[in-house]
């Protein structure tokens, strides 16, 4: 019976990593001088990774009692230091290994090996909605016919594709109602997960069935269900990358947030991405920021008395975008444009759900909108997309 229990608790000591946890936290700490003013600072780092490591260890470690003296003894600690829970910690190499499923921590796994500051990452920013309308990582605003299948994000991390149809009879705006993201595998942090959304089926899964890759305790990448069938979240934490889809109407939306290193990471065959490059000209319903409007099979010059057959004039269309966007920037000329040509009041929710995406996403504020000015890839004044007394003008022209 001894050489059994024995055997058990050399088994359990030994699968335990509390031991490992002790010596790091004495290596963080052995250095510091209580004299010195930042001594609480780098004490309290070196209790926050003590006490992450011990979280780590705590279903293989918690039968053992230094574990459980351990985690009690760095809670008095921090007590004593008014050390907060959340804030940087000290690294070891144990830990770099452990900021692999983080992409945040990349850096500072980097500079840990290194030993020079690395400036922290560049984010950029993608978006789709309305008929459809493209906002690309260059901050590029376009109207695209792009009818079909197409890649919208192609590289070694992460492949999107978005599908679009044709909105109303004769028109050549289109709308998208489906989206298809592959997550690549990436070494230890998720294996490889495809996520598919269509028009009134928008799950809160992977086509697997499950919600999150890897590790479930790291959630290096895992769905949120923000409104059930009408607006998820994902969130990929091991390559910095978070994306929102949204159904709106019978259309759906797409938002993504991604690091400027991984986004160029791609093969030379890859270059077809609409949020790199943006929609071939051949697909451009906006010529040079022009936007093409049909009445009735004709060009209805402005201010012309006449209904068009979504019902809005563009009176009506501009009071109703108004009461959602009071900036009257892109998102507010798409919401007008979109009016007059399909009727469809959810294509109003869809602008305006689209720019608060940009402020939720877009790291740069003073970005978040885009104004009708000279010399713009998207809508400008030489596109002849402009404001004049207060009331919006369109010069319209015909369909490619």
């Amino acid at each position: 019976l001894s050489a059994v229990s024995c055997l058990g608790d050399c088994e359990l000591q030994t699968s335990c990593g509390i031991q490992k946890c002790t010596t790091d936290f004495v290596s963080f700490t052995s250095h510091l001088n209580a004299a010195l003013e930042d001594f609480d600072l780098e004490f309290c780092k070196a209790l926050r990774a003590y006490s992450a490591c011990t979280y780590r260890n705590s279903k293989v470690c918690r039968g053992n009692l230094v574990y459980h003296s351990a985690v009690l003894g760095i809670g008095d600690l921090m007590t004593q230091r008014n050390c907060t829970k959340n804030g940087p910690t000290s690294s070891t190499n144990s830990e770099v290994t452990h900021d692999l499923c983080n992409y945040s921590g990349h850096t500072e796994a980097r500079e840990h090996q290194g030993g020079e500051k690395t400036p922290p990452p560049t984010y950029l920013f993608c978006g789709l909605f309305g008929d459809p309308h493209l906002r690309t990582f260059k901050d590029h605003f376009q109207t695209c016919k792009v009818e079909g299948a197409w890649p919208f994000i192609d590289n070694k991390y992460l492949s999107v594709q978005v599908t679009s149809v044709p909105v109303v009879p004769g028109s050549s705006a289109t709308a998208t109602n489906k989206i298809t993201i592959i997550f690549k595998s990436y070494q230890d942090c998720t294996d490889q997960k495809v996520y598919q959304a269509t028009t009134d089926d928008l799950p809160a899964a992977f086509v697997d069935g499950t919600t999150s890759g890897g590790d479930e305790n790291t959630r290096s990448l895992h769905i949120v269900e923000k409104v059930g069938g009408k607006y998820i979240e994902m969130h990929a934490r091991y390559i910095g990358t978070t994306v929102y889809i949204r159904q709106l109407g019978h259309y759906l939306t797409l938002a993504i947030r991604m690091p400027q290193e991984l986004v160029m990471a791609f093969e030379e065959s890859q270059d077809l991405q609409l949020c790199l490059n943006g929609c071939p000209s051949s697909e451009r319903i906006d010529q040079s920021g022009s936007l093409p409007l049909p009445v009735m099979g004709k060009l209805l010059p402005w201010g012309a008395a006449s209904h068009p057959r979504s019902g809005y004039t563009v009176e009506t269309a501009t009071t109703k975008c108004h009461e959602k966007m009071p900036v009257k920037d892109i998102y507010f000329y798409s919401c007008v444009f979109d009016l007059l040509t399909t009727g469809d009041d959810n294509f109003t929710s869809a602008a305006h759900s689209a720019l608060q995406d940009v402020e939720a996403l877009h790291p740069s504020k003073e970005h978040w909108h885009i104004f009708p000015r000279s010399g713009d890839d998207g809508v400008g004044r030489d596109s002849k997309f402009f404001v004049s007394l207060g009331l919006l003008c369109l010069i319209l022209v015909p369909y490619l």
